[in-house]
C-alpha cells in the first residue's frame, strides 16, 4: 500500500489551526492538524445526503438558490447541482483557501 503524500496546506482563519490535503492513489483526504480527518473521498454519503434533503425542499420553486457552506471536495455542491433544476444558483461560501 502507497502512503500519503502532503499536497497542501491552509492556515484556519482566525483559529491558528492548520488543514492538510493529502494523496494516496486516487484517494484524498483534508485532514485538522491534531484533530484528524475532517473529509475523505472515500466517505462523502453524509455531504451528499444533505444537499439532496435541502435541495428536494426548494428545487421546484421558481429560480431557486442556495448557499453552501465550504467547498470542501465538492460532494455537496455536486450534489446541490444535481437535484436543482439548471435556473438554480449555488452559492458557495469559503473560508479557507487551499
Amino acid at each position: 500500500m502507497k502512503s500519503w503524500k502532503l499536497l497542501d496546506t491552509a492556515q484556519i482563519p482566525g483559529n491558528g489551526g492548520e488543514l492538510q490535503l493529502y494523496q494516496r492513489d486516487t484517494e484524498f483526504t483534508i485532514n485538522i492538524v491534531g484533530g484528524g480527518v475532517l473529509m475523505s473521498t472515500d466517505a462523502n454519503a453524509s455531504e451528499v445526503a444533505l444537499a439532496e434533503l435541502s435541495c428536494r425542499k426548494v428545487a421546484s420553486r421558481p429560480d431557486p438558490r442556495v448557499l453552501i457552506g465550504g467547498l470542501g471536495m465538492g460532494f455537496t455542491l455536486a450534489a446541490a447541482l444535481k437535484n436543482l433544476g439548471s435556473n438554480a444558483q449555488a452559492v458557495v461560501g469559503e473560508t479557507v483557501a487551499l
